[in-house]
């Protein structure tokens, strides 16, 4: 049984288990015969320190592989990169980006990306879409800065984006963003198979629950709790992080939440040059959206990221941020309690 009691402790979900601008080479090696598909959270570019526009080349190449889905369960995923999300972009507003997007011989389907930061007919997917073994190229200028989703638009585009077709771009003011300790990178979407959500084994796709839009697997970076155990993410007391959080979707609105934290700055609905919303508990995210929030770690623990829409979490919605460091009475103090393990 792969799902969790709703209240399960923090501590307890703790222990289940590239830069967008490089070559085609780590991402897109050959997959294994079932592959890794999850992007660790850290898997991002650095803030860019330069403050003159330049050209800056992204690679994709979308690749159809057997990944992981949940314990003793696989999916076939359609990628960007062999990784949900597909590889972060980060540029400075005013650069030119140029896009090569490679559909590999033994694809099955056609592929395409729409950038949503882009300002041109359908964010480039007319200009991407290939066929199996082609590649396509455009070019365009990140004009206004922000958070902004990738995805798929090939037809069925729904299936696409459900299968994994998705990731972000993030385009920095001129000024850079405020700086911060530790940056990390996470996309919510939903997965529709024929099969129940802890049934074992490989699990097909279903149109019919897509269409209805029933999901089985509600998903940060991929898979069920993907991260959690190894690929939980990792802060310090007195550190202060920063969460890119978009929705690939392709249906469902989330509404994100850090279980036991209260969000300093949320650049709301993905804008960077709007006033941040200060002190937020949690955060509506739509398909197709993005939110940037920031928040100083004063308490060490578990802190569990969810939607709190929280029978998704049963379905795989959560993730950990384990922060390390010295307890601080002054603001949290707690007797040991025996019945801890019964509340998250």
């Amino acid at each position: 049984m792969k799902a969790f009691a709703l209240f399960a402790t923090a501590a307890a979900l703790a222990l289940t288990a590239g830069t967008a601008t490089g070559a085609w080479a780590a991402d897109a090696a050959q997959p294994a015969a079932v592959a890794d598909i999850v992007r660790p959270a850290t898997d991002l570019p650095p803030p860019i320190t330069r403050r003159a526009p330049a050209v800056v080349k992204v690679n994709l190449v979308t690749q159809e592989v057997v990944g992981k889905i949940a314990d003793g369960a696989t999916f076939k995923y359609w990628t960007f990169n062999s990784k949900l999300p597909g590889p972060m972009v980060r540029v400075r507003v005013g650069d030119t980006v140029e896009v090569t997007l490679h559909n590999p011989a033994d694809s099955m389907n056609m592929h395409n990306v729409d950038f949503h930061a882009v300002t041109g007919p359908g964010g480039g997917a007319a200009a991407t879409l290939a066929n199996p073994g082609e590649t396509k190229t455009f070019s365009f200028k990140a004009l206004q800065p922000g958070l902004y989703i990738y995805h798929c638009a090939a037809p069925m585009v729904a299936q696409h984006i459900a299968n994994g077709m998705y990731g972000a771009i993030l385009v920095e003011p001129e000024e850079g963003l405020p700086k911060v300790d530790r940056e990390f990178y996470v996309v919510q979407g939903e997965i529709y198979t024929e099969e129940d959500h802890d049934a074992q084994g490989e699990l097909t796709e279903s149109i019919g629950k897509l269409l209805d839009e029933d999901a089985e697997f509600y998903v940060f970076n991929g898979a069920f709790k993907a991260l959690t155990g190894e690929k939980q993410l990792e802060a310090k007391v007195g550190e202060t992080v920063r969460i890119y959080f978009g929705v690939g979707g392709p249906n469902k609105t989330s509404s994100f939440h850090v279980i036991g934290e209260i969000f300093d700055n949320v650049y709301n609905l993905g804008s960077l040059t709007s006033p941040p919303v200060k002190d937020v508990q949690t955060v509506t995210v739509a398909p197709g959206g993005a939110t940037v929030v920031d928040f100083k770690l004063e308490v060490p623990g578990n802190y569990v990221l969810v939607d709190h829409a929280l029978s998704r979490v049963e379905r795989g919605g959560a993730g950990i941020l384990h922060v390390t460091g010295p307890e601080n009475p002054e603001i949290f103090k707690a007797e040991a309690n025996p019945n801890q393990d019964h509340g998250h």
